[in-house]
């Protein structure tokens, strides 16, 4: 009986053990996957919920894009948010993408005081959204402007002749499915094609000169698709400042927001994947391939999704 007593103490003292290294163990792992939460987001929901300047980064080629929408509202209708600073750095992309964020912004900037900060490039359809802020700032060898739309379709009709391919069709009237890649445009074609280009090219003018304050001539003699330093930007109007994020906080200042409120930047949840493919994870693989600091796919940042874009464009081709 006295072994069978002496068991029993034992048999609780190393339960009672086991039961606290169980409960340490998970405090441990919650504590570690909170840090490592809070590293990975770099404090980004944290900093939601406390007043504070949000930003947002618009980079690569633009599209349309129906999250960062959704953020650009859900930051409009943020009681916490006190200001914006857009962050763009982009050579543009397809003129739809261009205007829905436009207008995005432009519904934004109706409650809280936008900035524009412009990186590297702010051409065509990223410098159409950059005039939707209420500030735009550069630096002074930021590349700014290209205001313009462009299509761009192959002519491989020569190679289908050296090939021997012969390309029959049956339309319903002769500009439809036109341009052809299969075979050269011919002047019908051509002017159907300047027609639509001119409308959108009218439309992005008339945005210009709206936004900063220009007549329409004034904007059309800047709309020649040439592309400016952020110092030419800022002599032909087309930004209002040089400088950086600093410069921006400064401009929110005047506009009644707190100077010295934390910068946090509202981040795209949806390409950061799971908890083992996360954002970081796709850091560290970028650095590894010599890439960008940056968690988009390979393509994004090699800026090869510029190839397949469709409908009317607006972008910068270095």
């Amino acid at each position: 009986m006295a072994m069978r007593a002496d068991d029993l103490i034992d048999r609780r003292r190393l339960r009672r053990k086991l039961t606290f290294w169980r409960v340490a163990a998970f405090v441990v792992l919650a504590a570690a996957v909170i840090a490592f939460s809070a590293w990975l987001y770099d404090d980004n929901f944290a900093g939601r919920a406390v007043p504070h300047i949000a930003k947002v980064k618009i980079e690569g080629t633009i599209t349309e894009d129906e999250e960062l929408l959704k953020r650009l509202e859900k930051i409009r209708t943020s009681p916490e948010v006190k200001g914006v600073i857009l962050s763009i750095d982009s050579p543009g992309g397809t003129t739809v993408g261009g205007e829905s964020t436009f207008e995005a912004v432009r519904k934004l900037a109706g409650d809280k005081p936008v900035v524009a900060e412009v990186g590297t490039l702010a051409a065509s359809a990223g410098y159409m959204i950059a005039s939707a802020a209420d500030h735009i700032v550069a630096r002074k060898t930021s590349i700014v402007g290209s205001i313009g739309v462009l299509i761009q379709y192959p002519d491989v009709s020569g190679l289908m002749d050296k090939l021997g391919i012969k390309l029959e069709e049956v339309k319903s009237s002769p500009l439809k499915a036109s341009p052809s890649p299969f075979k050269p445009t011919n002047d019908d074609e051509r002017a159907m094609v300047r027609k639509l280009i001119l409308d959108s090219y009218d439309w992005f003018v008339g945005i210009v000169a709206d936004r900063r304050k220009m007549t329409h001539e004034q904007a059309l003699a800047l709309a020649d698709g040439s592309i400016f330093t952020g110092r030419q930007a800022l002599a032909n109007h087309l930004v209002d400042a040089v400088g950086g994020e600093q410069e921006a906080i400064d401009w929110l200042a005047t506009k009644g927001v707190d100077g010295k409120l934390k910068v946090v930047e509202w981040k795209d949840k949806d390409r950061r994947g799971g908890f083992l493919f996360s954002q970081s994870m796709a850091k560290v693989a970028a650095k590894a391939l010599g890439l960008p600091d940056a968690g988009g796919d390979v393509i994004h940042e090699l800026g090869a999704d510029r190839l397949f874009l469709d409908g009317l464009v607006s972008v910068w081709h270095p």
